[in-house]
C-alpha cells in the first residue's frame, strides 16, 4: 500500500489520478506542494515512471529546488534509489532554455549567445535608441519622458507582443499607424537580438516554441520521453507558455495543472486567467478530472472566513461586479475551529497623523516582544503594494531607529545605504577631473537629485578618509587619483581592479572580514559590496573597459556615473535575498503583496489600504489582441480591474497563518470604499475585544534546499583556498574581467560540433570543409560574447588542433555515445554536478574524455595537475555509474595540442580510489555548508601581487590571485 501519509481523501485522489488530464483547484493553504511531492513519488514508486520521464515547471527557481529536496527526502525514506535530477523540473524558462541548449543548432542561436534580464534588455534598447527614435510616428506612441522612460515604454511592448506571438509583418501592414509602428520597433528590437546573439526572458519562450514546431522529430522524442507533466500556479501561466504545455503533451494527454485562480497576479507581465480556466474544456468528452482542494492548513479559521467573505463582497459602495465564469465558485474550509475567544483578524490605525501610527506600530510590536508572544521578530510580516514608497520606507526607517531590524531587500535603498555611499565616494576621488566638473555642475545628463546623492557620497568620503586614523586610505586615493588626472598610457587595471584594491583599506576591509554566521542585517554591507562589483562589472563587460588608458578614461569614467550608475540609481536596486531563508532571524519582513505570494508568516500586517480598482491596460494593446492576437480577449475590460483588485487582498489576507493585522493612516483617507465594509466590522488591536494574551504564535518554517556543486566551480576552488571560496562563490563577489583565453573554448566548442555530427549519425559531414565552418562560427560568436580576438596564427593553431583531433579518429566514430554531457547526482544534503566533455565506449563499458587544449605535461613536474585532473576525472566516472548504470573501465585526458606522440593519458578504474576522490568531495562540500572559511593558501608560489617591498611595509598577508576560465580571481588581502 502506498503511504499517503497525512493526505485527505481530496488530496489521495489528486495524488494517485495519474492518467489524462487533471485540473487540482488548490486554495491558499490546502497542501499545494505536499500534493505535488507525493504525486511525483507515487509515479516513481507505484507507476514505475522514470525521473526523467516526468516534467514539473513551477514559477520560480527557489519552488523548483525545494521540490527536488522534498522529493528526493521522501524517497529516501521509502528507500528508494533513483536520480531524480535527471527529472525536467524548474521554471518554465529554464526548462525552455534547456530544450533550447540540447538543440541549439536548429535555433537562430549561436553558441555564447547571452541572456539579457530587464535592465539588460532595457539598457539594450536605450543604447541604440538611435534606430527607434525616426520611426514615423514613434513620438505619437510613446511619452513625453527621458530616452530611458521611453526605452521602458518599448520594452513593455515588446514583452507583451513576443509572448503572444504576434506576426511582426502583420503589424507593419496595418492601417492604424500606430500599430504600424508598434511593427516597426518590435522588428528593429528583433535586428539587434540578432545581431547581437542575444535572447531575452520573453523570447525564450517564442525561440524554444520555434524550435519545436519546426522540428518534428525533436518535438516527437521530447513527447516520447516526457509522458507526465505538472504545471504548477497555472493560473500565471500565459498564452505561450500554454502553447507549450499542449505540444509536449499531445501524445499522452496526462497532463496535470495546478493552482488558485483566486490568486492570478501577474497579468502585467502576460499572464491569463483563462488558462486555468478554459483547461478542462480543452479536452474532448469531459475527460479532464477536476479535483478542488479546499481544505486549508495554515491559518486560524477566523482568517479564512474573512477572506472568504472578501471574495463575496463585490457590491458596495459605489461599486459592483460579478465573478460569472471569472471564477472556479469555492469556500476554503478551514482545517479546525478557532478555540480561543479573540477574534483573529484586527485592525491597527491611527487618527491623527503618520507619526502617531508609527508609534502604534511600535508599540504592538512591543507589547509582542514584553508579552513572549515573539519568538523572532521574523515572525512578522508586513505587506505593501508597494516597499518603494515613501511611506513605508518611512516607517522601516523608524522601526530601525528603535531597534527593530527590518527585512526590505526590494526597497530601492541600495544606493542609500552608507557602505555603497562610502565605496561611490571613494572611487569618484580617485578621478579628479570628474569630480571637478561634477562640482562645477558641467553635466547635461544629471537632474539635481543626482547631483545632489554624488556630492553626498563625496562629502561622506572626505568625512571618512580625513581622520587621522585613515590616512593609509587617504594616501592609496590621492596617489590613484595624481595617476590618472595625468594618465598618458595603460594602466594594468580598471574599475574593478581599483576597488578591489580600496578594499584593503579600513572600513571596507573590516566589512569583508565578516563571519558568515551572523545575522542578515549584520552581512547586508558584504553583501552590497559584493553587489556593487557586480554592477561595475557587468558596466566593464558592457562597454569593453579592460584597463584605464589615457585618451578614454575621462569617456568612460562619465558615462559610469553620469550614465550607467545614474540609470541604476534612477530605477532602483533590490539587494540581496538569500533563497536558503524564509525570513531572515532577527527581522520584520517588509514584503510586497505580489512577492509574499506562495509565503506564510504567523503575523501578517497588510497595508496599503487606500489603494482603489485602476485600469491597467492601453487601448492600443486592446486593439492588436482583437486583431492579431491568436485568440479572442476573455475578462470583460471593463471588469479586469475589480478582478485583479480583489485577487490581490485575497492573496494578501492568505498569508497570515495566526494573526491578520489591517493597518492603516486613517487621516490619509484609507481605507478606500472598497474595504470600508469589511474594515469596519473588524475589531480594533486596542478593544476589549481583542486579547493577545489568548494567542501563540506558530515559528516561520524553515527553508531545506540542496544546492549543487560541481569539482571544478566548487571543490577545487575551495581546496584553493576557502577565503576566495568565501568571496567569489558564497559572497558573489564579481571576479576582474581579463582578457578573455578563448583559445581553449573555441577548440572545445568545435571538438563537441564534431561529436555531435557523429552522433546524429552524420560522419560524412566531419570533413575539413565543415569543420573550418563550425570553426569560424563559434569564433564569431565567441567575439561577440567575450569582446576579444586572436591572431590569424593563433587562430590557424585552434583549427588545427581540431582537424589534427579528427584525422587521429580516422572514421572510427561509432563508439561515441554523448558529448559534452551535463551529469548529476542527488546527494542526501546537496547535489553533485559536472560536465563530461565526452562519453564513448562499446562491449556494455563506457569510457569518459576530458579535452586540454594545450601540450601534454611532463609526468613528473606536473604531477600535482595531472593528480587534481585524476580526482576530477574519478568524480565524473562515479556520476556516470550512479546515473545510468554503465560500467566506466578509463578515463583519459587528452591534449590537442600533441603533435607527434600520443595525445592521451589513460587512468585505469579503480573503486578503492574513486570512492576515496568522492569521501573527500563530500568531506570538502561539507565544510562549505558549515561555512568554514578559515583555511587559507599558503603556497607563496602562487602569490602574484604586491611586491615584496609593500608587504613588508605594510605588514599584510596576501592570497593568490587565480584564473577560473576567462576570469580572473584577485588576491584577497
Amino acid at each position: 500500500m502506498f503511504d499517503y501519509g497525512n493526505a485527505n481523501e481530496a488530496q489521495k485522489e489528486a495524488i494517485n489520478t495519474v492518467e489524462g488530464p487533471v485540473l487540482i483547484t488548490a486554495g491558499p493553504g490546502t497542501g499545494k506542494t505536499f500534493t505535488l511531492v507525493k504525486r511525483a513519488v507515487y509515479l516513481i514508486q507505484e507507476c514505475n515512471i522514470q525521473p526523467e520521464q516526468i516534467m514539473m515547471a513551477t514559477f520560480t527557481e527557489k519552488a523548483a529546488k525545494e521540490l527536488i529536496t522534498r522529493i528526493t527526502n521522501e524517497l529516501a525514506e521509502r528507500n528508494i534509489s533513483v536520480n531524480i535530477n535527471e527529472m525536467y523540473i524548474g521554471t518554465f524558462h529554464s526548462l525552455c532554455l534547456r530544450i533550447i541548449k540540447e538543440n541549439l543548432e536548429y535555433t537562430r542561436l549561436k553558441r555564447n549567445y547571452r541572456l539579457l534580464d530587464t535592465f539588460d534588455q532595457k539598457y539594450l534598447v536605450f543604447r541604440n535608441f538611435y534606430k527607434f527614435k525616426n520611426i514615423e510616428g514613434i513620438n505619437e506612441l510613446l511619452s513625453t519622458g527621458g530616452t530611458w522612460k521611453r526605452s521602458d515604454e518599448i520594452c513593455n511592448y515588446i514583452n507583451h507582443l513576443s509572448e503572444e506571438m504576434v506576426d511582426v509583418e502583420a503589424l507593419q501592414l496595418d492601417n492604424n499607424p500606430e500599430i504600424k509602428t508598434l511593427g516597426k520597433i518590435l522588428a528593429i528590437y528583433q535586428g539587434l537580438l540578432e545581431e547581437g546573439n542575444l535572447i531575452d526572458f520573453s523570447t525564450i519562450h517564442t525561440e524554444c516554441y520555434r524550435l519545436l514546431i519546426g522540428n518534428k522529430q525533436i518535438l516527437e522524442e521530447l513527447q516520447d520521453k516526457l509522458r507526465f507533466l505538472m504545471i504548477d500556479e497555472y493560473q500565471d501561466t500565459n498564452y505561450i507558455q500554454e502553447q507549450i504545455v499542449f505540444l509536449l503533451g499531445e501524445k499522452h494527454h496526462n497532463v496535470c495543472v495546478v493552482g488558485d485562480d483566486d490568486q492570478g497576479l501577474y497579468r502585467f507581465r502576460g499572464a491569463t486567467i483563462r488558462n486555468i480556466l478554459e483547461f478542462p474544456h480543452k479536452f474532448k468528452n469531459a475527460e479532464c478530472k477536476i479535483i478542488p482542494l479546499v481544505v486549508n492548513y495554515r491559518s486560524n479559521s477566523d482568517i479564512v472566513d474573512f477572506y472568504n467573505k472578501w471574495m463575496m463582497t463585490t457590491s458596495g459602495h459605489k461599486f459592483k461586479f460579478f465573478w460569472d465564469n471569472y471564477r472556479y465558485e469555492k469556500i476554503i474550509e478551514p482545517h479546525s475551529k478557532s478555540n480561543i475567544q479573540s477574534s483573529a483578524v484586527v485592525k491597527l490605525f491611527s487618527k491623527d497623523d503618520e507619526d502617531e501610527w508609527h508609534e502604534k506600530v511600535l508599540d504592538f510590536i512591543t507589547q509582542l516582544k514584553e508579552l513572549g508572544k515573539l519568538t523572532d521578530y521574523n515572525q512578522l510580516a508586513f505587506l505593501f503594494s508597494s516597499v518603494k514608497h515613501p511611506r513605508v520606507t518611512s516607517l522601516a526607517n523608524f522601526l530601525e531607529k528603535n531597534g527593530i531590524n527590518v527585512y526590505s531587500p526590494r526597497s530601492d535603498m541600495f544606493f542609500k545605504r552608507d557602505e555603497i555611499k562610502l565605496s561611490l565616494g571613494c572611487l569618484m576621488l580617485m578621478f579628479p577631473k570628474y569630480v571637478m566638473k561634477l562640482e562645477k555642475q558641467e553635466f547635461d545628463f544629471l537632474q539635481t537629485e543626482h547631483y545632489q546623492y554624488y556630492k553626498e557620497c563625496i562629502v561622506a568620503a572626505n568625512k571618512y578618509v580625513t581622520k587621522p586614523e585613515n590616512r593609509e586610505l587617504l594616501q592609496f586615493i590621492r596617489k590613484h587619483g595624481k595617476a590618472h588626472a595625468g594618465l598618458t598610457g595603460t594602466t594594468d587595471y580598471s574599475y574593478s581592479g581599483l576597488l578591489y584594491k580600496m578594499f584593503m583599506y579600513k572600513p571596507f576591509s573590516d566589512i569583508l572580514d565578516i563571519d558568515m554566521g551572523v545575522g542578515v542585517v549584520d552581512i547586508r554591507p558584504t553583501r552590497n559590496l559584493a553587489l556593487f562589483t557586480q554592477i561595475i562589472g557587468k558596466f566593464e563587460y558592457l562597454h569593453k573597459v579592460d584597463v584605464f588608458n589615457g585618451s578614454y578614461i575621462d569617456k568612460n569614467t562619465e558615462l559610469l556615473f553620469n550614465l550607467y550608475l545614474k540609470l541604476l540609481y534612477d530605477g532602483g536596486i533590490s539587494e540581496y535575498e538569500d533563497e536558503a531563508e524564509y525570513a531572515p532571524s532577527g527581522c520584520v519582513s517588509f514584503l510586497t503583496i505580489h512577492q509574499s505570494k506562495g509565503m506564510e508568516f504567523p503575523i501578517v500586517l497588510v497595508d496599503s489600504l487606500g489603494n482603489i480598482p485602476r485600469k491597467a491596460y492601453k487601448d492600443l494593446m486592446t486593439e492588436v489582441e482583437e486583431k492579431y492576437f491568436h485568440r479572442p480577449a476573455f475578462e470583460p475590460y471593463d471588469q479586469i480591474k475589480y478582478f485583479d483588485f480583489w485577487r490581490l487582498y485575497y492573496t494578501a489576507f492568505s498569508r497570515a497563518q495566526n494573526l491578520l493585522v489591517l493597518t492603516c493612516d486613517e487621516n490619509k483617507r484609507t481605507p478606500s470604499q472598497y474595504f470600508k465594509d469589511l474594515y469596519d466590522e473588524i475589531s480594533s488591536v486596542n478593544s476589549k475585544e481583542f486579547q493577545l494574551r489568548e494567542f501563540d504564535f506558530e515559528s516561520v518554517k524553515k527553508v531545506n534546499l540542496k544546492n549543487s556543486f560541481s569539482f571544478t566551480s566548487h571543490i577545487t576552488v575551495y581546496e584553493t583556498c576557502a577565503l576566495q571560496y568565501k568571496f567569489y562563490k558564497e559572497l558573489e563577489f564579481m571576479p576582474v574581467r581579463q582578457s578573455a583565453m578563448i583559445f581553449g573554448t573555441l577548440v572545445h566548442e568545435t571538438i563537441e560540433d564534431v561529436h555531435r555530427a557523429a552522433i546524429r549519425g552524420e560522419v560524412d559531414k566531419i570533413t575539413n570543409d565543415n569543420i573550418a565552418s563550425w570553426f569560424e562560427s563559434n569564433y564569431h560568436s565567441l567575439v561577440k560574447s567575450e569582446h576579444t580576438y586572436l591572431a590569424e596564427p593563433q587562430r590557424n593553431a585552434a583549427l588545427k588542433q581540431v582537424e589534427r583531433y579528427a584525422e587521429r579518429m580516422n572514421g572510427k566514430w561509432s563508439s561515441i555515445q554523448q558529448a559534452e554531457v551535463d551529469v548529476s547526482l542527488v546527494k542526501e544534503d546537496y547535489i553533485i554536478d559536472g560536465k563530461i566533455d565526452l562519453v564513448k565506449g562499446d562491449n556494455g563499458t563506457v569510457e569518459i574524455v576530458d579535452f586540454k587544449s594545450e601540450q601534454k605535461p611532463d609526468m613528473v613536474k606536473m604531477r600535482d595537475r595531472l593528480e587534481h585532473y585524476r580526482r576530477q576525472l574519478q568524480i565524473y566516472a562515479y556520476l556516470i555509474e550512479q546515473r545510468t548504470g554503465q560500467k566506466v573501465s578509463k578515463m583519459h585526458l587528452y591534449y590537442t595540442a600533441e603533435e607527434n606522440g600520443n595525445p592521451m593519458i589513460t587512468y585505469p578504474y579503480t573503486k578503492t580510489a574513486i570512492e576515496g576522490s568522492v569521501a573527500a568531495f563530500d568531506d570538502t562540500v561539507h565544510k562549505i555548508l558549515e561555512k568554514d572559511f578559515n583555511h587559507r593558501c599558503d603556497d607563496i608560489k602562487m602569490v602574484c601581487i604586491p611586491s615584496s617591498r609593500q608587504l613588508k611595509k605594510y605588514k599584510i598577508f596576501v592570497l593568490p590571485g587565480w584564473i577560473s576560465g576567462n576570469i580572473f580571481m584577485p588576491p584577497i588581502v
